[in-house]
């Protein structure tokens, strides 16, 4: 058994991490994010239990933990996808989109919204300052926390309760979030493309 002492010891405290929230990821999928304790990861990523909580605390930090680096990942990818784009609307439509859009195409994270473990997922978001601070880029990164938590409330709905098809979707999104967000954020926070943000001041 390989555990994360030897990983310590190797300096690679954030390998071992990583290795225990791919093992996570797995029996998530396999048993659902209720059913799945400390004991089964702790399995799935070879290492004892006493191992694993040298790490998390607890099952809900390392929930915590899954959630905010998936969220950090999602995030990235919708950058990347996205930061081309000159209008600012347009912008934060295919923002909103994308994120939807990555997360129901990834097996593990659409794990998270099946009726019996949305609750978890919603309770995990809302407490999460990392999901926030990175749906507070959908809205044009103004320190409006009002704001970037609506977006969290509006894409877990959208998660969890599918519009019934994609241009049902678009257009809710397009018509009925975008403009109301749009209009908090200062002009000088637009961004005319490139997906560079100023900070508040």
């Amino acid at each position: 058994m390989t555990g994360p002492g030897r990983w310590l010891a190797d300096g690679q405290a954030d390998l071992a991490v990583e290795r225990i929230l791919d093992a996570a990821g797995t029996v998530f999928v396999e048993r659902g994010i209720a059913a799945t304790g400390m004991g089964h990861i702790a399995t799935a990523a070879s290492c004892s239990r006493a191992t694993l909580y040298r790490y998390f605390d607890d099952r809900e930090a390392l929930r915590l933990a899954y959630v905010e680096r998936e969220a950090r990942r999602i995030a990235t990818a919708v950058a990347r996808e996205t930061s081309s784009i000159p209008d600012p609307a347009r912008r934060m439509a295919e923002s909103i989109l994308a994120s939807v859009g990555l997360v129901r195409s990834d097996r593990v994270l659409a794990a998270w919204f099946n009726s019996a473990d949305q609750g978890i997922t919603t309770a995990l978001s809302a407490r999460s300052s990392v999901v926030e601070r990175l749906a507070a880029g959908l809205t044009g990164d103004t320190g409006d926390l009002a704001a970037a938590r609506w977006v969290v409330r509006i894409i877990m709905s959208m998660l969890t309760v599918p519009a019934a098809d994609a241009e049902a979707e678009r257009e809710l999104v397009e018509q009925f979030v975008v403009p109301p967000l749009l209009a908090r954020v200062p002009p000088r926070s637009r961004v005319s493309g490139g997906g560079r943000r100023r900070s508040p001041r």
